[in-house]
């Protein structure tokens, strides 16, 4: 072989190395978590019915049946601290085992534990999880369990979470919106109202607080400008966003959409165009349904990630 052929073929193998800046802080498939002491990792970015969705005869569900696109978890978020060896898990998803495992285990720390877990609401995706800690699964003792005073006493008196509490699988610990507790010396959390169909429950997000990083996590709010806080401003005072972009735009779904109000993509870039390049990239969109054209290559999300924002990709890891 020509010695100018051994010279393109190293520079296509050092090409092939090369990750882009967008992937470099995102968890590959069986690989253990980054080396960091406490860190964020996305476990699920799809909304309550996951992706696919049962009963979906739509394109955007036959991509999946067919082989071209992957399953997508529900959205959650853990944290991993390895000084306390705990971790914490942002709702109890149907995805629940999946996520469990990824946090727990998928790393190489065999003394870590699930510390607890904060629920934002009462809707399926977010508390449902909750039935593998039962005696027909985990058996677990006493897990720690955050909630409102409605999910709390939702939890207790409708079975069959009060079958978890009367066995103390679950430690239902209440909250208290806009105050914040220490969950290790590095960690707390502050959990806060927000406009939601609140039938069973109220809805919060929450602020998550290290040392280093402020954390925003809201999957579910009606709209933007139905919410006392402006959002523009919330923002600001963050590092990361993980924001609800349920729908990418008005007519996604047959149903009537006003009856399950969430922001649009459309309508949360409109919002946040005046912000800086760098307000724009801490915005990291989650809580997609499955119709939403993001999940996939396609003009849409090009659109997002070409306007400054993110994408919240499941496996996506950020050091606190």
């Amino acid at each position: 072989m020509k010695s100018s052929h051994y010279i393109y073929l190293f520079l296509f193998l050092l090409g092939c190395k090369q990750v882009p800046e967008s992937q470099e802080n995102k968890l590959q498939p069986d690989q253990p978590y980054p080396s960091g002491k406490t860190y964020l990792v996305v476990l699920g970015n799809a909304q309550d019915g996951g992706y696919p969705q049962v009963g979906c005869k739509k394109q955007c569900c036959k991509l999946f049946w067919d082989g071209k696109e992957k399953k997508r978890n529900v959205s959650c978020l853990g944290i991993v601290d390895k000084i306390s060896h705990k971790t914490w898990m942002f709702d109890a998803t149907p995805d629940f085992m999946e996520q469990h495992r990824e946090l727990i285990h998928n790393q190489n720390d065999s003394d870590l534990s699930l510390g607890g877990i904060f629920l934002t609401h009462a809707h399926i995706g977010h508390y449902t999880g909750l039935m593998d800690l039962g005696r027909e699964v985990m058996g677990t003792d006493s897990i720690k369990v955050y909630a409102m005073p409605k999910m709390k006493s939702f939890l207790e008196n409708n079975g069959p979470w009060s079958q978890l509490v009367s066995l103390h699988n679950i430690a239902l610990q209440q909250l208290t919106n806009d105050s914040a507790i220490q969950i290790s010396d590095e960690i707390k959390v502050t959990p806060f109202l927000v406009p939601h169909r609140d039938e069973y429950s109220e809805t919060v997000g929450y602020r998550i607080e290290s040392k280093n990083k402020k954390i925003l996590f809201i999957p579910d709010i009606n709209k933007w400008n139905v919410w006392e806080k402006s959002i523009v401003d919330e923002v600001k005072k963050v590092d990361i966003a993980f924001l609800d972009a349920t729908f990418y735009k008005d007519g996604e779904i047959k149903r009537k959409m006003s009856e399950v109000p969430h922001p649009f993509i459309e309508e949360s870039m409109n919002l946040f165009e005046n912000l800086s390049p760098e307000e724009k990239a801490k915005i990291h969109f989650i809580h997609f349904n499955h119709t939403n054209p993001v999940f996939r290559d396609t003009p849409e999300q090009k659109e997002v990630v070409g306007k400054g924002f993110h994408i919240a990709n499941e496996g996506l890891v950020i050091d606190l």
